[in-house]
């Protein structure tokens, strides 16, 4: 029986975005983030006595401006090495965009596999092969994995490969390959990376992604670290999740839509973060609020964004006795049609209104001569605002004529 360790795009010294730089914002404490995160990951290491460490890319995030970022990765590989821990690793897009690391020098227990063809390394104490190839070039967009040896018979074998597979949400399309093609190589385990999501994408064998060990902005929510895997004398693998971030991040939805009051507001929100907070593991959190609902407080929550955001930061920050920091407010409040609004309750100007509103919502053709006029108006404005009118988008459509529905209707019986 052994144990290893699969981790994958540490993105060492990568910045974490996102938080503004007002009075109490965490930006120097999370600064080093990344950095405490692969020390926690050598301390787990250390701790579970496992016979090797494989980290699936990304070990770094691009250039460096200096040599401190690779001194730092030396030094706790190195603190590997006097365990009795190696560690066998491919290299990923960002490694290959990074013109210091080729010369880096690393201690012998660090194996970096091939850029020019796949190659298997042994593991002779616990009979482990371990096949994998580096990108060579950022851009690396060809099938690595269909180059892969057979496995070694007689060893538990593990094929370690940055790759999208056949395609991952906000991941680009690197070294693509089938999970078929993966199965047929007949390995007993596939440490991959690139994918920061977690992502169990096969039982048998086990073909898997840890994720990154600590998530770096807001769309990396949730705990974040590595796959601890026990392989009993059979060849059996067991794989179990072990956080090793420091600072954790979260999109936090409130309905306000029953909300009467601003107060009500802050306590909806103050409520939903609370129970956050308390499955964060006492780390520290980033959060990003995101109003939504339709509702009669719609005019109060638009009339001062920048308010009411404060107003929240200066609520959570006592709520979390400074560990809570609100890195965005979205507004994605609608407002509430009055039953009593619909063009059959009304007469005269605002039935007419009413009446040209609703069918604009199901007249494409209206919609269209409409649409033209907008995107006309759209190349007038800046980027930052051109961009919030999307005419062909039905959803937006839908919530802009409520809104103006809703609105007109108000202002025009007041």
């Amino acid at each position: 029986m052994f144990t290893f360790i699969h981790a994958a795009d540490l993105h060492l010294d990568s910045p974490l975005r996102g938080l503004d730089k007002y009075d109490g914002a965490p930006v120097e404490e999370i600064r080093a983030a990344t950095r405490r995160a692969l020390e926690n990951l050598v301390a787990l290491a250390i701790q579970e006595k496992v016979s090797f460490v494989v980290i699936a890319g990304d070990l770094y995030d691009g250039d460096w401006p200096d040599y401190n970022t690779g001194l730092f990765f030396v030094s706790l590989m190195v603190r590997l090495k006097d365990a009795g821990i190696s560690v066998y690793a491919v290299t990923g897009n960002h490694d290959a965009a990074n013109r210091i690391t080729k010369s880096l020098r690393l201690p012998d227990n660090v194996k970096i596999f091939s850029t020019a063809m796949p190659e298997t390394m042994l593991v002779e104490q616990v009979d482990v092969a371990i096949h994998g190839q580096s990108f060579e070039n950022q851009c690396t967009t060809t099938d690595l994995a269909k180059d892969y040896p057979a496995p070694v018979a007689g060893c538990f074998n593990i094929g370690v490969l940055h790759t999208s597979l056949t395609g991952r949400e906000g991941h680009d399309s690197y070294a693509p390959c089938s999970e078929e093609c993966l199965r047929a190589k007949g390995y007993d385990y596939w440490a991959l990376g690139h994918v920061h999501t977690r992502e169990i994408v096969s039982e048998g064998p086990i073909i898997a992604y840890p994720g990154n060990p600590q998530g770096r902005h807001v769309r990396e929510t949730g705990a974040k670290g590595c796959l601890l895997v026990k392989v009993t004398d059979h060849g059996a693998a067991q794989v179990e999740f072990r956080p090793l971030d420091v600072f954790r991040w979260s999109i936090v939805e409130v309905d306000v839509s029953a909300a009467e009051e601003l107060s009500e507001v802050m306590e909806a929100v103050s409520t939903q973060v609370r129970q956050v907070h308390l499955r964060a593991e006492g780390l520290p959190l980033a959060v990003r609020i995101r109003l939504t609902g339709a509702s009669p407080l719609y005019q109060a929550i638009q009339a001062d964004h920048r308010q009411l955001m404060n107003d929240l930061r200066a609520l959570l920050t006592d709520l979390g006795s400074g560990s809570i920091w609100v890195e965005k407010v979205v507004v994605d409040v609608t407002v509430a049609r009055d039953p009593a609004d619909s063009s059959e309750s009304l007469d005269g100007p605002l039935q007419e209104l009413t009446t040209y509103l609703d069918e604009t919502r199901t007249s494409s053709e209206m919609r269209s001569e409409l649409g033209a006029e907008l995107t006309e108006l759209a190349r007038r404005l800046p980027p930052e605002l051109a961009h919030a009118i999307r005419t062909g988008d039905a959803a937006w459509w839908s919530g802009v004529l409520d809104e103006v529905e809703a609105q007109l209707v108000t202002r025009l019986r007041s």
